[in-house]
């Protein structure tokens, strides 16, 4: 072999070479415009007093040429300090240092391993040749519940070592920053294995108290109530004056207006041609004068379009049909119960009694692993039905839509109870072959309405990132949180919940304009988790043998009330017309002036929208929301009838719900739909959608099999 080269790439003259390249590289600006300006200076230091004096009377300053110049400057500075991204500060930070009680030493690691694993000696030998190369030190930790013998997993411990770890930071945080919880205004919170409901985020909200509940409702005695004025409110007479009166104050603008242009166009009617003439040779244009106005215009247009938010288009949108293998009809769902829970009858009478109410149908259906006897629900099969109700949801949306992978620059992907590694989010970039600088993002334990919490999400990316498309996929994995012990409480989501997903494309491209279903015009989130019962009314623990479900309580319908008082109270304002604003005003004035006890105004939600889709978590929910919004049973029938056909879908609901209005063909141009979701911590999330563009009834769907037997009556009890 021949000698190899000498090695260069550590003598001293390559490296003041390298050094020497890289300054002349990274400041090549610098050294070029620095003798420029040395030589100007000393040409004009050389001049003497009056030869500069001549030179600057030479120069002739044009008024127009200097407002043009200065407007010019002006208007190349708001364009780039306007589309320059904002500058994001790191303030603080702070670590968690775990307690000395905590720690593990390599002694007690292995003591511990050889305990636990005394029937494997030779997984204790490779856990100890990796200890031995691993680089750790004798003052590493482990939580509480591993340091027994053998370790307590349990849902309890994994809360306790949460709590201990994220207070502990943010604690800290708090303490070093001066800041106090409620100029918070955004909490992220990530965790790669461990995704309760409610989720982290919400656990963190609850212990700091960031909201105060805007409502609260106390249980009065009524004492000797006068009878109930007689109710007018749907006389002939009463409905034409409410109609008069709304379109009164909604087209207040386009009444006063009209009368004014129609004066002013009888009034030059009546002038002669010789008469407007002098008064236009009247009217004196000076030049700087127009500039100025020219210029003012065209600034406040460009600060105007420049500051407003892109678009956001829901070009289409894909809901996972599940296969009829699947179904699940009564009579299947009782008989397995009985040999699920043959040692407890009640129990099993319970769940008879809650599907007899539910308002479900016989056509919902559950995954392959649960109608096994006794349920499967293992990894294996938990990923099974996450590839067979993603992938059909991404295949129909792609199919629909004809995008090619490689055009997604945004995916979100949310599901709150199964969280494996890698996200469920990589597993779709996987299957589809993503580019490797999407943006994908991955949300769990948010509950049934973490559907609106990814909208939210990709309409916050779309804005900082222009002409991108954004795929968001909502779904819930039923395999692996299908409660199968004995509380009543926890039993109550098996009767309930169901198969179901869907995926969803968004976009700010302007091309995307004539195709897209949607507009997206607003999102409104509402949190209560710095309440307890609120914090507590869905919450997944384990029950007394160790078996973990998800506990409803009995008070969730009245929280869940409480947290849709606070949504509409912020979403009023932005859709209401001026009638009913004025209205709930007048009536919120006249409370808090005149008498408290006066009946409080509810707003006509009706005047805003066309369409409601709220979510079908169940009879009770669709019921409270039909009363306390006065809607009729045409306004949420979408949602009954995809409770009844599909059964509880959790976040992606609202979107079988939408899919149900067009099928009937009853989605026109114009039409505004209000989507209301709720969701575990507790959360109260609406969006609200224009349609773009009448939509004919699809072919293809969830619903194009049967759709033309909805709606069908749901009696109040079904017999079994």
């Amino acid at each position: 072999m021949p000698p190899a080269m000498p090695d260069f790439s550590n003598t001293l003259k390559l490296k003041y070479v390298k050094l020497g390249y890289q300054y002349l590289v990274n400041h090549i600006v610098t050294l070029t415009l620095v003798p420029i300006m040395a030589a100007i200076f000393i040409e004009v230091l050389r001049l003497g007093p009056d030869e500069i004096l001549n030179l600057w009377n030479s120069l002739h300053f044009d008024l127009v040429q200097i407002l043009c110049s200065s407007f010019l400057i002006i208007f190349i500075g708001t364009v780039y300090f306007m589309s320059k991204p904002r500058t994001i500060y790191l303030v603080d930070y702070a670590c968690f240092k775990p307690p000395v009680t905590c720690r593990v030493p390599f002694a007690t690691f292995m003591e511990h391993s050889r305990l636990i694993l005394k029937n494997n000696p030779k997984s204790v030998e490779f856990q100890m040749r990796i200890l031995e190369r691993s680089g750790l030190g004798e003052e590493t930790c482990l939580p509480p519940a591993i340091h027994y013998i053998p370790p307590k997993p349990t849902m309890e411990n994994s809360r306790g070592e949460a709590e201990l770890v994220i207070f502990s930071a943010m604690d800290s945080l708090l303490q070093k920053t001066g800041l106090k919880p409620k100029d918070i205004d955004i909490l992220i919170v990530n965790c790669s294995l461990f995704s309760p409901t409610p989720s982290l985020s919400a656990m963190q909200l609850q212990n700091s108290h960031r909201c105060i509940p805007l409502c609260s409702s106390k249980k009065t005695k009524k004492k000797n109530m006068p009878p109930a004025m007689p109710d007018f409110s749907n006389t002939l007479k009463l409905k034409y004056v409410k109609l008069g009166y709304q379109y009164l104050v909604n087209h207040i603008v386009t009444l006063t207006l009209v009368p004014i242009m129609a004066a002013i166009f009888i009034e030059v009617l009546r002038l002669g041609p010789d008469e407007i003439l002098n008064l236009w040779n009247s009217l004196h244009f000076d030049l700087v004068q127009i500039l100025c106005s020219s210029f003012l215009i065209i600034f406040i247009g460009t600060v105007y379009f420049m500051s407003k938010p892109r678009t956001i288009y829901l070009v289409d949108y894909a809901c996972f049909k599940p296969p009829v293998t699947c179904r699940v009809p009564f009579a299947t769902f009782m008989e397995h119960s009985r040999l699920i829970l043959k040692n407890n009858p009640k129990s099993v009478e319970f769940q008879m009694r809650i599907l007899e109410r539910s308002g479900l149908g016989e056509e919902t259906c559950l995954p392959p692993a649960i109608h096994y006897i006794p349920p499967k629900p293992t990894m294996e099969n938990s990923r099974g039905e996450a590839e067979l109700v993603i992938f059909s949801a991404m295949d129909s949306l792609l199919q629909k839509t004809g995008l090619k992978p490689k055009d997604i620059d945004i995916l979100i992907v949310n599901c709150s109870l199964f969280s494996p590694t890698p996200s469920l989010s990589a597993m779709v970039i996987n299957k589809y072959k993503f580019r490797s600088n999407v943006k994908s993002f991955n949300l769990s334990g948010m509950g049934c309405s973490a559907g609106l919490i990814s909208i939210d999400l990709a309409r916050d990316l779309l804005q900082v990132h222009p002409n991108s498309n954004a795929v968001v996929v909502s779904t819930e994995i039923i395999t692996p949180n299908y409660y199968q012990g004995n509380e009543r409480a926890k039993l109550l989501p098996n009767c309930l919940f169901r198969m179901g997903g869907a995926a969803i494309l968004l976009s700010n491209r302007r091309k995307e304009h004539k195709r897209a279903k949607y507009k997206l015009v607003h999102v409104v989130r509402t949190h209560k988790g710095a309440d307890d019962k609120a914090y507590h009314c869905v919450f997944e623990e384990e029950d007394k043998e160790g078996k973990v479900g998800i506990t409803l309580q009995k008070d969730l319908m009245a929280i869940a009330g409480e947290a849709l008082k606070s949504n509409i109270t912020t979403m009023g304002p932005l859709v209401l017309p001026a009638s009913e604003q004025l209205l709930f005003l007048l009536t919120l004035i006249g409370r808090k002036i005149f008498n408290p006890k006066w009946k409080p105004y509810i707003p006509d939600f009706k005047q805003a929208f066309e369409h409601f889709c709220i979510h079908a978590g169940g009879r009770a929910v669709i019921d409270e929301l039909q009363k306390n919004l006065q809607l009729s049973a045409e306004h949420v029938e979408a949602s009954r009838m995809t409770l009844h056909r599909f059964g509880n879908t959790s976040s992606s609901s609202l979107w079988y719900e939408l899919n149900y209005i067009e099928s009937k063909g009853r989605m026109k141009k114009g039409d505004r739909v209000w989507q209301i979701a709720f969701g575990s911590g507790f959360k109260c999330n609406s969006a609200v959608w224009k349609c773009n563009r009448s939509i004919k009834t699809p072919l293809h769907g969830p619903w194009s099999d049967c759709i033309d037997r909805y709606p069908v009556y749901i009696p109040e009890i079904v017999k079994l």
